[in-house]
């Protein structure tokens, strides 16, 4: 038996959250997923997690939150460590709060999911290939369904992870940059890729943060905290993934739902 799963890209701020909430029901009504994970390192306040906010994205029916670069917020540690359900990225040091991975069951399928950080123009973390590729082995003992988060911020890392770990995993998404790429397909192996998700907020801002903010800090070059933009319609972006009962995906499909266009 095969299992369908819908990713959600980037959640940001309670934008981020309205979406969910009001545009998600129409995916689950359209696709009827088994799994959802989204990344939620963004949806509080636009800068990490916290319990209250990881609990009311859990209640409108996503199984895993993965996460990124923005998860460290010391308050969210606890609930970090003790969640099963929240992934940071796989390729932290050792003693690094949290899980990189999981296996979340439902109706007697299990889906595993990896979380994992890119390098470049990022942190000089533990290589996200070899971790990778080491826990798609370990999982696959368990089940054949596994799923990686890849957040990074260089393209050509994604594209590079996607060939690596194709047919070791079912997917690869990536995440990271909030803005959705056109090249959702199925790899020669069999694993699902694209190389990045997009993102889910505000739809007129500048990838969630208010754009008139983040337009003065690009002019002056003084930095500055952005604010996750409130105002406007929100959009739910992601993607779909069929998968057979062996792990191999046969479909992927990009998705995009705007408010005002409903």
């Amino acid at each position: 038996m095969g299992i369908k799963i819908v990713f959600l890209g980037d959640i940001v701020g309670n934008s981020g959250r309205r979406a969910v909430r009001e545009l998600l029901p129409l995916i689950l009504e359209e696709y009827k997923p088994q799994f959802v994970v989204a990344n939620g390192e963004n949806a509080a306040g636009g800068y990490g997690l916290t319990q209250k906010v990881a609990e009311e994205l859990f209640s409108y029916g996503i199984d895993v939150l993965t996460s990124g670069n923005h998860i460290w917020k010391r308050e969210f540690f606890p609930y970090l460590e003790k969640s099963p359900k929240i992934l940071r990225p796989a390729n932290y040091g050792k003693g690094a709060p949290g899980k990189g991975y999981t296996v979340v069951e439902k109706s007697g399928l299990k889906l595993g999911v990896i979380n994992l950080e890119g390098r470049i123009f990022m942190r000089p973390l533990d290589n996200p290939y070899t971790i990778g590729k080491n826990l798609a082995i370990e999982l696959k003992k368990e089940t054949p369904f596994i799923l990686v988060d890849f957040h990074a911020e260089a393209t050509s890392e994604k594209i590079g992870l996607g060939y690596y770990l194709d047919g070791f995993v079912s997917a690869v998404i990536g995440t990271h940059t909030h803005v959705q790429t056109s090249d959702a397909r199925i790899l020669e192996k069999g694993t699902a890729y694209i190389t990045d998700a997009g993102m889910c907020g505000a739809l007129e801002s500048v990838i969630g943060m208010k754009k008139d903010q983040a337009i003065e800090m690009y002019l002056t070059q003084v930095p500055r905290k952005l604010e996750v933009e409130k105002k406007g319609f929100v959009k739910l972006e992601g993607v779909y993934i069929e998968l057979n009962s062996e792990g191999k995906a046969e479909v992927i499909e990009a998705f995009r739902l705007i408010e005002n266009q409903l």
